[in-house]
C-alpha cells in the first residue's frame, strides 16, 4: 500500500495533464521512497522504467535497450540492443512523437559515471529532438552530491533544461503516523524517533507486534535489517565508511564542535570538514547555528538522522552482547534510555507542529524560522539554551518554546524559566509556547487562561 507524496504525486500528475516536454529531476537520500513514488506515478501510464547499475556502459545499454524494446513491441523491429545511447534516446523521441511517454532512468549517476558525455548526449536530445514530443522524462538519483551538483548544478550539460525538481525528504512525525494506526500516539512517536520518517524503515515495523518487540527483533538481534543498516547504508555511498563511522560515533558520543571531532577521532579540521560535509549532504549530519545570533561562532554538528543516533547510542556498546544472543536483555537496559532519547526526538516534531499551524495561520504571527538557541545569558553570565524559537525576519514578534517529554505534567516553573530566558532578546511581543507528553497541572493550565500569550500543547492535542 503506497502511503503519502499526495503534494508531490499531484504536482507530476498536473504536469503530465500537461501533454508538453518535461525534464523533472527527482533526489533524495537512499531508503526514502523515490522509486516508490515514481512507481505510483507510472503506475497507470505509458512509460520506460529503466534502472541504471553501477557497471560498465555495455550492460547499461543492453538492459537501456531492452526497456525500450518491451514497450515498443511491433512498432520498431530492431536488434537485441541498440548501437549506442544516441540511437536508444532517438527511438524513445520516435515512440513519444505523438503519444504521451514517460522516460524514468533510476540512478542516474551510475548511468553517467558508465557513459562518458551521458549529460551531453541527454542536453542534445532535450534541445534537437524531446523539446518537441511529448516526452516526459524523469531523472532520479540517491547520490545527493552528483544530483545537485552535475545535474541541476551550473556546469552540468543538463543545466536549464531542468522543468521542476523534487527533493524527496523523509516523512514528517504526522505523515508517518499513517503507517501504524494499530499504535498509541506515544508508540508511534518511538517508532518515528527510531526510524526518522525513512519510509522503507517505517514499513520495516510490524504493526502487528508491540514496539518492544520491534525494537528488539530489529536493533538488537544480529540476524535483523537494522543491526547492519548504518554500515551497509556508509558503504553504498562512501568511499572511506570506516572514517566516516568514526565522525559518526564522535558526534553521537558528545563531541559537537570541528576541533572536538577532529580531535577525538585524530585528523586535521581541514580534513574532518570535509568528511563532515559529505555526511551532511547525505541527511546524517546536520550544522546548526543559534536561530537568533548565526553569526556568532558557535557553530555545532549533530546527528540529523534519528536512526542513527538511536542505533549509535545503543547498539555499538552492547554489539559484543548481541550477537551472543542477549538482545532481550540489552533492550531491558537499554528501556530506561529511551525517554531521554525521545527529548530530541519530541523537539523535532514539536517543530514540525509550529510549520503546521504556521501554514494554516493559526498562530499569533506567520514566522519564517525556526531552530534551537544556545548561549550566554548577558544578564546572569550563565549558558542557557531554549528549544525552539519561531522568528520572522525583521519582525519585532517571537515565539518562545519549551519541549518536555517526560511523564511528569509540565508546570509554572518550566513557564517562568523560559519567561525568565525570553528576556534575553529584544522583541516587542513575545509568545510563549509549553509542550509536554504528560499535559499540564491545574495551576498552569490557570495562569495559561489568563494571559492570550501563553498555550499549552499536549502530545495528545497535536495528535488530533
Amino acid at each position: 500500500m503506497f502511503i503519502g507524496r499526495e503534494r508531490e504525486l499531484g504536482r507530476l500528475n498536473e504536469m503530465y495533464a500537461g501533454g508538453d516536454f518535461e525534464c523533472v529531476i527527482i533526489y533524495g537520500r537512499r531508503r526514502v521512497g523515490k522509486t516508490a513514488l515514481i512507481q505510483e506515478f507510472i503506475k497507470d501510464k505509458r512509460a520506460i522504467y529503466f534502472l541504471s547499475l553501477e557497471t560498465g556502459a555495455d550492460v547499461n545499454l543492453v538492459n537501456f535497450s531492452k526497456c525500450i524494446w518491451s514497450l515498443s513491441g511491433s512498432v520498431i523491429k530492431a536488434p537485441s540492443r541498440f548501437s549506442n545511447f544516441m540511437d536508444a534516446l532517438e527511438a524513445v523521441n520516435d515512440l513519444a512523437a505523438d503519444e504521451r511517454l514517460v522516460l524514468v532512468i533510476d540512478e542516474y549517476p551510475y548511468l553517467a559515471n558508465s557513459v562518458r558525455g551521458m549529460s551531453s548526449m541527454l542536453q542534445a536530445q532535450v534541445d534537437t529532438l524531446f523539446k518537441s514530443s511529448k516526452l516526459f522524462l524523469i531523472l532520479c538519483g540517491s547520490s545527493m552530491s552528483f544530483m545537485e551538483n552535475q545535474v541541476l548544478g551550473y556546469q552540468s550539460p543538463l543545466y536549464g533544461r531542468r522543468t521542476a525538481q523534487f527533493k524527496i525528504q523523509p516523512f514528517s512525525f504526522f505523515e508517518s503516523m499513517r503507517f501504524h494506526e494499530e499504535y498509541s500516539a506515544l508508540d508511534k512517536a518511538v517508532v518515528y524517533g527510531i526510524t526518522g520518517g525513512i519510509p522503507q524503515y517505517l514499513i520495516k515495523i510490524n504493526s502487528n507486534k508491540s514496539l518492544n518487540e520491534n525494537i528488539i527483533n530489529g536493533f538488537f538481534d544480529p540476524s535483523s535489517y537494522f543491526f547492519e543498516e548504518p554500515a551497509n547504508l556508509l558503504k553504498q555511498e562512501l568511499r572511506e565508511p570506516q572514517m566516516y563511522n568514526d565522525v559518526i560515533t564522535a558526534i553521537a558520543t558528545g563531541s559537537s564542535r570541528l576541533n572536538e571531532i577532529s580531535t577525538k577521532i585524530g585528523i586535521e579540521t581541514a580534513v574532518c570538514s570535509k568528511y563532515l560535509t559529505s555526511l551532511i549532504s547525505l541527511g546524517i549530519v546536520k550544522k546548526e547555528s543559534p536561530v537568533i545570533g548565526k553569526k556568532t561562532k558557535k557553530t555545532i554538528y549533530r546527528l540529523d538522522d534519528s536512526m542513527f543516533r538511536f542505533w549509535y547510542r545503543f547498539v555499538p556498546q552492547n554489539a559484543s552482547q548481541i550477537q551472543s544472543g542477549a538482545g532481550e536483555r540489552v533492550y531491558q537496559n537499554v528501556e530506561p534510555h529511551i525517554p531521554a532519547f525521545m527529548g530530541e526526538v519530541f523537539e523535532e516534531i514539536c517543530k514540525q507542529y509550529l510549520w503546521r499551524e504556521n501554514l494554516e495561520e493559526r498562530l499569533p504571527f506567520y514566522f519564517r524560522e525556526t531552530g534551537r538557541w544556545w548561549g550566554a545569558n548577558p544578564l546572569t553570565k550563565a549558558e542557557q539554551e531554549i528549544d525552539i524559537i519561531a522568528v520572522c525576519a525583521q519582525s519585532s514578534k517571537a515565539v518562545f518554546c519549551e519541549c518536555k517529554w517526560t511523564n511528569e505534567k509540565a508546570n509554572s516553573r518550566i513557564l517562568a524559566e523560559l519567561i525568565e530566558k525570553s528576556k534575553i532578546f529584544d522583541f516587542k511581543e513575545k509568545y510563549y509556547f509549553i509542550f509536554s507528553k504528560s499535559g499540564f497541572v491545574g495551576s498552569l493550565v490557570a495562569e495559561a487562561k489568563e494571559h492570550d500569550n501563553i498555550r499549552l500543547v499536549s502530545f495528545d492535542n497535536m495528535c488530533i
